[in-house]
């Protein structure tokens, strides 16, 4: 029996395999994973950690300049992304476009993370001016072949499959075990680095030793992951993937997305969903902590999430069936408006605060999803219209 179909652009592709499909599930796991420590608990690491060591008015200050790096490097990454999906378009090489960068990107960006959660290797208490210029160097490094993973890693879904099912699988596959992985280390980090500090200074308490084996442990997941994906899985080429011209140089790559309107509402929407969604994660740890007095209970957080994730991951393609996306969209979007409110209203009230969370959850895989799928489509759409096909920089917008 022949494992080829014909697709409806008149190319040929294989039928999904177990394992690829299984490889490709495994990259996400250690992906979100690893950006939930970089975009919530680096920040917990920073303000509670890292400088427990230096005076208190130095501290502050240092404190300062890393947070607001953050937040210029996450500024700076609307320009920097798309160059770095232009990057990954115009690469050639024997094992495709993408699975070079999760091979690379996984490696290096495994390094430096366990790098910085260890303080520059205790720099932060010797040479504080010294720590602050090699960890802005670090941090910007680490930040770049991130998101040369993250980009390869979805933009990768078109070069996997021409065909609109087998895609929805892949997203599927990837948004269940990211689910897994993104509230996974919410669940684990508390125990994870009061464990290890308790290891190595006999209290349960947050300490340097605790919070860089937490570091070491996410960046080798991340490593291993995202090796799973440059190894097991196989970019094929359809009519309309061998009829592309040539990508062009970084300002054609601006052209593609702003010229693909599709593209740009899908982004905007999109944009604003991710900004709220990391804001209020960010800061739940503080809301145990600072206003319900419990931040034991903050695991329970994570729980909710993955639970979530876990049921609504495997329900996307036959809600969808039914449901047309845009639907969905709105759905979600009115739950987490619900669950904001309530946030707002019973913030004080931890039975109501779950009640809210799962509110805020339970419709972020059904965003999530829709977002990526209707990104991914626009692909073709953006080739259409435009005569350039632009996969990695189409997908560069999700991050």
């Amino acid at each position: 029996m022949s494992n080829e179909t014909t697709t409806a652009d008149g190319g040929v592709r294989k039928k999904g395999k177990l394992g690829q499909r299984i490889a490709y599930a495994c990259g996400n796991l250690g992906q979100s994973a690893f950006y939930n420590a970089m975009s919530t608990y680096f920040i917990v690491y920073v303000t509670g950690c890292l400088f427990s060591g230096v005076d208190k008015a130095l501290a502050a200050k240092l404190i300062g300049v890393i947070t607001s790096l953050v937040v210029i490097i996450r500024i700076a990454e609307i320009f920097i992304d798309p160059l770095l999906g232009n990057l990954i378009d115009n690469t050639n090489t024997k094992w495709g476009r993408f699975r070079p960068w999760q091979f690379f990107g996984g490696l290096i960006s495994a390094v430096l993370l366990a790098v910085i959660f260890s303080g520059m290797f205790g720099l932060v208490n010797v040479n504080t001016t010294l720590f602050i210029v090699l960890f802005v160097i670090t941090f910007v490094v680490l930040d770049v072949f991130y998101s040369l993973r993250d980009i390869s890693y979805w933009g990768m879904i078109p070069a996997l499959s021409s065909d609109s099912h087998e895609r929805s699988t892949y997203t599927a596959l990837g948004s269940f075990t990211g689910s897994i992985g993104y509230n996974g280390i919410t669940v684990v980090v508390i125990p994870i680095v009061t464990y290890f500090s308790w290891v190595f200074t006999g209290k349960y308490v947050e300490s340097q030793s605790g919070w860089t084996c937490f570091g070491i442990i996410v960046g080798l997941l991340g490593l291993l992951t995202a090796w799973t994906v440059a190894f097991g899985t196989k970019e094929n080429e359809s009519a309309l993937r061998s009829k592309a011209q040539k990508n062009g140089n970084p300002i054609e790559a601006f052209k593609a997305i702003f010229q693909n309107d599709q593209l740009l509402w899908v982004a905007l929407s999109y944009l604003l969903y991710a900004i709220a969604n990391v804001a209020t994660t960010g800061v739940l740890i503080f809301l145990f902590k600072f206003i319900l007095d419990n931040q034991a209970a903050y695991s329970l957080t994570g729980v909710i999430a993955l639970v979530a994730g876990l049921v609504m991951a495997p329900l996307y393609p036959i809600l969808n069936k039914r449901i047309p996306r845009r639907y969905l969209y709105i759905g979600g979007m009115i739950s987490m408006i619900a669950g904001y409110v309530m946030l707002g209203i019973f913030s004080d009230n931890i039975i109501m605060v779950f009640v809210a969370l799962v509110l805020f959850y339970v419709p972020g895989t059904l965003i999530q999803m829709t977002a990526i799928l209707s990104l991914t489509d626009s692909i073709e759409y953006g080739q259409l219209k435009n005569g350039k096909r632009n996969e990695a920089v189409t997908l560069s917008v999700r991050p």
